[in-house]
């Protein structure tokens, strides 16, 4: 396995291909989360249409992550592809294939790492050509959810208010500045809030950054590393070098408390890492291998070792892949290195032609095992469970205009489970459905665990009302899950209704009704939310 995994990463970092276009960048938030759907909020989605593949930033790359079934002048409607769990305001990238000439702008969506198309020499740069600009930005959103039933328990409300800036090169000097706030209390924690501030408030990036020059940078303060981004954040100085393709970089600080995420220096961290740029004119590609060492009071915590690839080299090809291995132990209070495989993750996706798609990808995952951290009773346990490994597959097809249909399916398992879960979703979308305008969507899920099986069959219907001004949606899914424990039928039927209002360029307000009726009882979730972008 060690052997194999070693040739994986030494043919993955090889590979090399020339191309034609490039890649344009549009950045969009989650505005609306639904259990089939993702609402992915753009100032415009002129160059998106039903089929296309939406984005998130993983380890400092883009990772498919949404699949478009239809869309407004500035919202989309979207199936999840991946695990990952979307929230309100997570940033959504859509990558526009275009023949644009201009260089990118040096503000690129949050956490994305932009491989530049040509590479140049340090040494021919000269002062003049190292000047900088200014460039502000930032959006401040307030938001409001509410849960209660004609059940015995009270309501909830909950409030969450977000602050995110990013300053580039302030004044035109070297100096950058970013941060990424949330504050969030209910009707049920304040007094917690008030004992610990951090019980509240999560500062998830707050970092000033100083430009040597165009390829000498370090980061004081709390960030993520997006080409280590496994890593999490980091409380701590980060310095970076490139050398033409090559770069080379070293982080030392703390990790962020793991109870509430404020700051412990009993927690320190440090690392360096290395990669590798290049850039054809069909795509590009990405290699980092890092070290890093993470610590409990002067005690080793953590010691491992972590590989990522990202390739779109090759024409309607994308690959991304990354493996991470442990190098230290600690069992009954005996140190030894090691080099055992912890995580690895494989996704690959083809599209032969404009209308078809297919992806699959891989992941085989252990648990992270912190040795000072965690008990020894815990990590015992942790050391006894088997990885579980998962396959998904997705198949989507745009067989004429305005239809776009998709069937996803994933398999996952674990060695000492009863059993293994799988789940088969499907789609048909038909966008701007003559008479109406609107798109609609028809949907079917089945899910098959260790402990249930059901099926989730949904209807919706989304259209703009005022082009450009006022969005609608509807939908109506019908939920049947059957517990094998107890021999328990469970039946939903849950309705959502949801509008967005862009009252001026920079100011909009969503708010979304979702109802859950089983009988006897009724869930209702009321969700708002005001945003402006500065």
């Amino acid at each position: 396995m060690k052997k194999l995994l070693l040739l994986i990463i030494a043919v993955v970092s090889g590979l090399g291909l020339w191309g034609q276009t490039k890649n344009q960048f549009m950045e969009g938030k989650v505005s609306y989360v639904t259990a089939q759907s993702v609402y992915v909020k753009f100032n415009s989605t002129e160059h998106i249409n039903p089929g296309d593949t939406l984005y998130i930033s993983k380890d400092g790359n883009l990772i498919p992550a949404l699949i478009v079934k239809n869309l407004s002048s500035i919202s989309c409607v979207c199936t999840p592809i991946t695990e990952h769990e979307f929230k309100i305001s997570d940033v959504v990238v859509a990558l526009i294939k275009s023949p644009v000439v201009e260089e990118p702008s040096e503000v690129v969506p949050s956490g994305l790492v932009v491989i530049p198309e040509t590479i140049v020499d340090s040494t021919e740069q000269t002062e003049e050509e190292e000047g900088y600009q200014q460039d502000i930005r930032g959006r401040f959103t307030v938001a409001s959810y509410s849960n209660f039933s004609n059940t015995d328990v009270p309501m909830n409300q909950r409030m969450r208010y977000v602050f995110s800036f990013q300053g580039n090169h302030l004044g035109d000097s070297k100096v950058s500045v970013e941060s990424y706030l949330s504050f969030t209390h209910s009707n049920k924690n304040w007094d917690d809030v008030r004992q610990d501030i951090f019980n509240g408030l999560k500062i998830y990036n707050l970092a000033v950054k100083y430009d040597f020059n165009k390829t000498t940078r370090a980061i004081i303060g709390r960030k993520i590393n997006p080409r280590i981004s496994n890593v999490g954040a980091i409380d701590g100085v980060q310095f970076e070098k490139q050398f033409n393709a090559f770069t080379a970089g070293a982080i030392a600080g703390a990790r962020p408390d793991y109870m509430h995420y404020s700051l412990n220096f009993n927690l320190p961290q440090f690392g360096i890492y290395f990669g590798h740029d290049l850039a054809g004119k069909k795509g590009r590609m990405q290699s980092t291998v890092s070290f890093i060492e993470q610590q409990n009071k002067g005690k080793t915590d953590r010691r491992y070792m972590y590989f990522q690839h990202i390739n779109s080299l090759v024409k309607n090809v994308y690959f991304f892949g990354s493996i991470e291995m442990d190098l230290y132990k600690k069992v009954n209070d005996k140190a030894e290195n090691t080099f055992d495989l912890a995580n690895i993750y494989v996704s690959l996706r083809y599209r032969p032609i404009r209308q078809l798609s297919l992806s699959a990808s891989y992941s085989a995952r252990n648990n992270i095992i912190y040795f000072e951290s965690y008990e020894k009773s815990f990590i015992d346990r942790l050391l006894e469970t088997e990885a579980l490994q998962g396959w998904r597959m997705q198949v989507n097809v745009r067989p004429v205009k305005n239809l776009n249909i998709g069937l996803n399916g994933g398999y996952r398992f674990r060695k000492q489970d009863p059993a293994p879960s799988r789940n088969l979703y499907s789609y048909v979308t038909y966008s701007r459905v003559p008479g109406i305008n609107a798109s609609v969507t028809l949907s079917a899920t089945i899910l098959e665990t260790s402990y249930l099986n059901g099926e989730i069959y949904s209807l919706g219907l989304s259209r703009d009302l005022i082009p450009g001004k006022l969005y609608g949606d509807v939908s109506y899914r019908m939920v049947n899950y059957h517990y094998y424990t107890g021999e328990l039928q469970f039946d939903q039927d849950i309705a959502n209704v949801g509008i967005t209002w862009r009252m001026l360029k920079k100011l909009s307000l969503s708010v979304n009704y979702e109802g859950t009726f089983e009988k006897p009882y009724t869930y209702t979730r009321l969700y708002a939310n005001a945003g402006w972008r500065f």
